[in-house]
């Protein structure tokens, strides 16, 4: 199964926030939306991830004041990204060799979508299941 199982299942539908946002304004859409990233855009283009994590370490670093930052200096830069192409399997690896919980899914500059861990190990699961079932339905036959 490849990330594009998931989009499809999940829509391609991406919230998003340009680079010059404020913190303050980035807080408001993950609240608002209960989201717990989102990508970041400068010119169209995928320039990094703002989650709740970057929220807690520019808080941690500059109080209250980080607020009224830009989100391009406090999101999580370059973004790591996949392409539709890429195996579940091989993202959610990804996702744990490298600590993160989203990945913005990127094919020639454009972005298509946003996965989140939640997401990956969902479809496993439900997956796992359908072949658990189908074993059963198999031995119950023969």
């Amino acid at each position: 199964m490849t990330i594009a199982a998931i989009l499809g299942e999940k829509g391609q539908d991406v919230v998003t926030i340009g680079s010059e946002a404020t913190v303050r304004e980035a807080v408001a859409l993950l609240s608002q939306r209960r989201i717990g990233a989102v990508p970041v855009l400068t010119d169209g283009v995928v320039a990094g991830v703002f989650s709740e994590r970057d929220v807690i370490h520019c808080l941690q670093s500059a109080d209250a004041a980080a607020l009224d930052k830009p989100v391009r200096e406090v999101m999580t830069a370059p973004a790591i990204t996949v392409t539709r192409s890429q195996p579940v399997l091989a993202a959610l690896s990804l996702m744990t060799q490298r600590r993160i919980r989203h990945l913005p899914v990127v094919e020639g500059g454009q972005l298509l979508g946003f996965v989140s861990i939640g997401d990956l190990v969902k479809h496993r699961i439900e997956r796992i299941e359908a072949e658990a079932n189908d074993l059963r339905v198999y031995i119950q036959t023969a």
